[in-house]
């Protein structure tokens, strides 16, 4: 069983797909594993700390990719990266095909089989594998930290002999694992906090950490796998009002609104930024979805009307020596039940509902349910033409036939996607 972690390319991506720590285990489930060199640099993981684990440091990572069985990495591979890998090799990333379809349809083309780690299931066996939750963690964090870094006052209350400094007013669109730990961590700061989200066990959620939870009237917000359900057009009305008249008295907003392969809601208007305070902060983490602010631009930070608005794409990245752990340890999560003891080669089953979930291409096919290639329109039947049988003794051909009748167009199914809060924090 060979192993190949390539360096990761993509820019402002600074995490690696294996650590020392789990390369040590992978080599003790019998892998061999190479690394490009100077892949863990930007996560401050060594060469010689993965060649002391048992990996082998590969200068030109091209041989290891045309050999190996599995290729692991944090962001989908380039082109050029998928041309070089070993046709039937697995590749184990976080592939985003909704965003780029292209690069998906490309692997599958080459005959690799592609597990997308944002797919894994949100079930109990499969929690220690949890990508999103590991990231957004962190993402929820730094997010915080970087609204600190743009506001020009303090987070705390100060009482000094030149009088008091306010604390920070902290309002988390969507409690999520990422909104609960942006939550957590403007409490630590000493900001006074608060936070919505449609679902009534986020509440909870939210004043166990000290919040207070701001919520609008609704029947149980939740949807399946944990996600909330779709709003109705009058409850989202209410909901835009309620954050339009809390968000004018806020000095730092975090959104967390994002759904993988959908836009993300725009849950801050233009008006709403314009009502808020002078130097207030915005950071919003569903930036590379469109954002959750109308004016966010990705990678940008925008100034409108005095208020800092954040559209960083890469705050996991930013932390990258503990998201890589994570992500690191996820992926060994994975791949452990994937190995056969007695061959220690990779013999997936494939009627495992974890493999199931996150199986996005095999055997040259694009094979993930929500992936599947939309149902063409149903034709309207071709219009038939009666001719009228003829009274006996008349001449049948001097009967006029009827016109044939219009077939009506199909009518093209309706859009009623609405606002959706991030998934709900796995057990930990």
């Amino acid at each position: 069983m060979k192993i190949a972690v390539p360096k990761e390319r993509r820019a402002r991506e600074a995490r690696v797909a294996a650590s020392p720590e789990t390369v040590k285990k992978l080599v003790g489930l019998g892998a061999t594993v190479t690394i490009e060199a100077g892949a863990g640099a930007g996560a401050s993981m060594l060469d010689a700390a993965y060649q002391a684990a048992g990996a082998a440091i590969a200068a030109d990572i091209a041989p290891a990719l045309a050999e190996a069985d599995a290729v692991l990495k944090v962001q989908r591979p380039s082109a050029d990266e998928i041309a070089g890998i070993k046709q039937g090799a697995m590749l184990c990333c976080i592939m985003a095909p909704h965003a780029d379809r292209a690069t998906l349809e490309a692997a599958a083309e080459r005959g690799l089989v592609v597990f997308g780690m944002e797919f894994i299931p949100r079930i109990t066996r499969a929690q220690s594998m949890d990508v999103l939750s590991s990231q957004a963690n962190l993402a929820g964090y730094r997010a915080v930290i970087e609204a600190s870094e743009h506001y020009t006052r303090a987070f705390p209350m100060f009482m000094t002999a030149a009088g008091t400094v306010q604390a920070a007013k902290c309002f988390v669109l969507g409690a999520g694992v990422a909104g609960l730990q942006a939550i957590a961590t403007a409490r630590r700061l000493g900001a006074v906090v608060s936070a919505t989200d449609v679902r009534k066990a986020a509440g909870e959620q939210v004043e166990s950490l000290g919040a207070k939870y701001i919520f609008i009237d609704l029947p149980e917000g939740e949807g399946g796998g944990g996600y909330a359900r779709a709003l109705t057009p009058d409850e989202q009305k209410k909901q835009a009002e309620l954050v339009a008249n809390h968000i004018k008295a806020q000095d730092i907003v975090i959104t967390t609104a994002l759904i993988p392969g959908r836009p993300a809601p725009k849950l801050i208007t233009r008006a709403m930024v314009e009502t808020m305070k002078p130097g207030s902060v915005i950071v919003d983490l569903a930036a590379e979805a469109g954002g959750n602010c109308e004016l966010t631009k990705a990678d940008e930070v925008v100034r409108h009307n005095n208020v800092s608005i954040l559209g960083f794409t890469d705050l996991p990245s930013r932390i990258a020596v503990d998201a890589s752990s994570l992500y690191a340890r996820n992926i060994l999560n994975f791949l452990q039940p994937l190995v056969d003891k007695e061959t220690k080669s990779l013999k997936p089953n494939w009627d495992d509902e974890i493999v199931k979930g996150t199986l996005l291409a095999r055997d040259g096919k694009v094979v993930h349910p929500s992936l599947a290639p939309p149902a063409p329109p149903a034709l309207a039947p071709e219009p038939q033409t009666r001719i009228p049988t003829a009274p006996p003794g008349e001449d049948s051909g001097s009967v006029p036939t009827e016109p044939p009748q219009r077939a009506s167009a199909p009518i093209p199914p309706g859009d009623d996607a609405t606002i959706v809060p991030p998934r709900r924090p796995s057990a930990s």
